[in-house]
């Protein structure tokens, strides 16, 4: 029997991935919604709930969602975990927006978290939902064994941590304007900033379904391939789209003087790492056959996206 919004796939026709991100998108906005509802103090939960709920391509719930499945679990059991990754992610972005870090004014085409309720609020928002996250995996998930769930948390401990996405922002900030910055000390940053948490996406839902570690590993490499590809992807974006396009401020890393692909490489040369980078990652899951279909389309959604 197929989980609850599972989207049906007919091997002679072409993986429909926009009809399944919009399913998927819908399935998750929903379960979102309902896992945070306003209660006293308002506020903090209004501000909590304006960027959890303010959209976006919800790709790291999706691709839990979708890791689950290939690995025989089903929707229900990844949604709490899938809403916790969205959580964490958004509590990044508000974060990443503040004065002290990126100083934007614009996320996902409306104002940002601390231009609405204030720094000090933007700060505990996000504060709030890192927090809520782990609690939410752990009262929500139902029919999934305890030992699975603690290996979730601790994978994503590890990957919003020093050791993952908050080690790559203090070695990004620690870069700004610097004019000697390697392919090495780039790929820290994002192998850590941006892959890590997408990693953790792919292979948590694995993990609930009780996947292998052989598993576990190639999707291990599968996201991390997909990880690096999607921040190329936004280094040239920053560079050829408009701040209506990206739903944030255009031209930002030329701004703040960051370590950028295309400054290294220059943009054919990135375009290309991100197409070899989405390769390597299909051959990874190629072998799951038609399970894989949607983990495949979401690669080459990554090069080809415009926002």
């Amino acid at each position: 029997m197929m989980a609850t919004g599972e989207t049906q796939t007919n091997p002679t026709k072409p993986f429909d991935l926009k009809a399944y991100l919009a399913a998927r998108q819908q399935l998750v906005e929903a379960a979102l919604d309902r896992s945070l509802p306003v209660t006293y103090p308002e506020r903090i939960y209004e501000s909590m709930r304006y960027s959890l709920l303010a959209g976006g391509k919800r790709l790291r719930p999706i691709l839990c969602l979708a890791t689950c499945e290939l690995a025989g679990g089903t929707v229900e059991m990844a949604m709490p975990t899938a809403c916790a990754l969205e959580m964490i992610h958004t509590m990044s972005l508000i974060h990443d927006d503040l004065p002290a870090m990126d100083n934007d004014d614009y996320r996902r085409g409306k104002l940002t978290n601390h231009k609405v309720f204030n720094e000090a609020v933007a700060i505990l928002a996000g504060d709030g939902l890192l927090a809520y996250a782990f609690e939410h995996i752990a009262e929500e998930t139902q029919n999934v064994p305890a030992e699975r769930l603690m290996k979730v948390i601790a994978r994503l401990g590890r990957a919003v941590g020093a050791a993952g996405l908050v080690g790559g922002q203090v070695v990004d900030l620690d870069c700004e304007g610097a004019k000697d910055v390697t392919i090495e000390t780039l790929n820290f940053i994002h192998t850590h900033k941006t892959a890590a948490l997408l990693e953790t996406s792919v292979v948590s839902g694995a993990i609930v379904a009780g996947a292998s570690e052989e598993d576990v590993q190639r999707l291990s490499r599968y996201s991390q391939a997909i990880g690096l590809a999607f921040q190329i992807v936004d280094d040239v974006l920053d560079i050829t789209a408009s701040s209506e396009e990206l739903g944030k401020t255009a031209g930002k890393d030329a701004c703040a003087e960051k370590a950028t692909y295309p400054k290294l490489w220059g943009m054919e040369e990135s375009c290309k790492q991100a197409k070899l980078l989405v390769e390597q990652a299909k051959s990874e899951v190629s072998l799951y056959g038609e399970a894989a279909l949607p983990l495949m389309a979401i690669a080459d959604f990554i090069t080809a996206r415009t926002h």
